[in-house]
Parts: C-alpha cells; sequence; structure tokens
C-alpha cells in the first residue's frame, strides 16, 4: 500500500523527491564569495602598515584547491579586474596576479594528483607569499629592506588564516551543493 504522507517517500539512496541543486548557487556562490573578499579593503579599519590579508586572492586559492574544476582557468581575468577596481593596486595587476596562480596551481596539480591538508596550504602559502611580494613590487612604492619588512605581519597573518578561510568554503560549498525543492 503506498503511503499517503509525500515527506515520507523516498528513493533508494534517502534524498526526497523533487529536490535538486539550484544552478545559481551552485555557480554562483564562488564567484560572489571571492568579489565580496575582494570588497574588504573598503573596510573602515586604519593601520599604519597593511595588515589585512588579500581575502579575494585566499578565497579564490581555496575555491580553486577544494574544487578544482569549479573555476575555470579564465576565471583570474573578471576576478582579478574586479580585485584592481576595489583593491587600490594599479590595473592589471589582479589580472596578471590571479590568472598566474590559476595556471600555477593546475600545474601544480597536474604534477601532484594526490593532494592533502598539508599540501594546500604549502601551495597556498607559496602563492600567497609570492601575491603580496609582487603586489608590493606592483604598487609603484620604493621599495626598500623597511618595505619589506612591513609587509611581514601581513604575509605571516595570511598564511595562518589561510586553513580558517579553506574551511569556511568547504561550509560553504556544503551550502552551495544543499537540495532545494523543485516546484513543478
Amino acid at each position: 500500500m503506498e503511503q499517503l504522507n509525500p515527506r515520507a517517500r523516498r528513493d533508494p539512496f534517502g534524498s526526497r523527491i523533487n529536490r535538486t541543486q539550484s544552478s545559481l548557487l551552485a555557480y554562483g556562490l564562488p564567484w560572489v564569495t571571492i568579489m565580496l573578499g575582494s570588497l574588504t579593503p573598503w573596510l573602515p579599519i586604519i593601520a599604519p602598515a597593511p595588515l589585512l590579508p588579500p581575502l579575494g586572492f585566499m578565497l579564490l586559492l581555496a575555491w580553486r584547491l577544494l574544487r578544482p574544476g569549479l573555476l575555470p582557468l579564465w576565471a583570474g581575468l573578471p576576478l582579478g579586474l574586479f580585485d584592481d577596481l576595489y583593491s587600490g593596486q594599479p590595473l592589471g595587476s589582479g589580472v596578471l596576479l590571479f590568472s598566474l596562480s590559476l595556471f600555477a596551481i593546475e600545474v601544480i596539480e597536474a604534477r601532484f594528483p594526490w593532494r592533502n591538508f598539508w599540501l594546500d596550504w604549502l601551495t597556498a602559502s607559496a602563492m600567497l607569499t609570492v601575491y603580496i611580494a609582487l603586489a608590493a613590487l606592483f604598487s609603484g612604492a620604493a621599495l626598500t629592506l623597511v618595505q619589506f619588512t612591513v609587509i611581514i605581519p601581513q604575509l605571516l597573518l595570511s598564511i595562518v588564516l589561510f586553513p580558517i578561510i579553506a574551511r569556511a568554503v568547504a561550509m560553504l560549498d556544503r551550502l552551495r551543493l544543499m537540495r532545494v525543492r523543485r516546484i513543478d
């Protein structure tokens, strides 16, 4: 006898009928979170030296390392351009650095198909170090030894915060893949 309660009907895999992922949420959430991370230089934080990590870039790395096929290689162009517009960097520096980072991660994943937490953190730390150093170089400031010692706290904070950012991206990924009820 068929059950009368529609909530009780389930398929063999345990999911309810008429459930599917939202396409907008599944494909749009990574782009929106990276762009929101790029807006962090607009936060009202006053510091005598750069302290705030590049959250847009860190979110790009976290999404790319967590879900390799989610962001296409050309995603560095629009996301880097958006980051350039709101970070205060010269136009084109974010485009170049975001794109080169995506290509570098692609090469690393081809070389090391197995991945774990430590390899992802090492990859992100190396990418963050290069990104922050090149961003300081592209900024047009007079680069002296003092100037490079000023960005060390920003670099260390970025490296230490990356696992927390990656964990937050993993939780957002679960939200991204959440099933919503389809109305027919």
